[in-house]
């Protein structure tokens, strides 16, 4: 067999990549670019994204970026606008949360972008859903600012209770 000599495998060459990206000059648009601020997942590396132009477009993630990395909804975004189609661009940078302030900060962005914390991270145990009690006849509306967030996540089970509990509710109101 033969001995090795190196030191270490495809992890630690991995490794060495990540920690070049931690701290990194702050990129400000430039001409024929967009900030935006992505709505929807659309597959094959492609995303419905708002531009703070205020128009919609379907941007491309470049391939450089494409698995190393993860877009999720709500993330900000540089992106590259095609000249020849208006409403297609193409994903060059994706913004940190830290990023994002700082661009706020220099009005580069507008102050009532919301910024989605981690798609993936843990909740911090607010839903954005609220809860009103009916004591008097008095019809109260609540809206739940997540409720589209909750129902494409919902399992057959949870669609089951939800449907059940909207039947209880029809037959409260009659």
């Amino acid at each position: 067999m033969p001995r090795n000599f190196g030191k270490g495998g495809k992890k630690r060459k991995k490794g060495k990549r990540l920690e070049d990206q931690t701290k990194r000059e702050l990129a400000f648009k430039e001409e024929e670019q967009e900030y935006g601020q992505i709505l929807k997942t659309l597959g094959g590396g492609r995303m419905e994204v708002y531009c703070f132009d205020g128009k919609k477009r379907t941007a491309h993630i470049r391939g450089k970026m494409m698995r190393r990395e993860w877009m999720h909804i709500g993330d900000v975004v540089l992106l590259s606008l095609r000249g020849f189609e208006e409403d297609k661009a193409d994903i060059i940078m994706k913004y940190t949360e830290e990023e994002v302030r700082k661009l706020k900060s220099f009005k580069e962005i507008p102050e009532n972008v919301k910024l989605e914390s981690g798609a993936g991270e843990e909740s911090d145990g607010e839903d954005n859903i609220e809860f009103v009690e009916d004591d008097k006849e008095e019809e109260k509306v609540n809206k739940a600012v997540s409720y589209t967030h909750l129902r494409a996540h919902e399992t057959r089970h949870d669609l089951v209770c939800r449907l059940l509990l909207e039947k209880k509710k029809k037959k409260k109101k009659k």
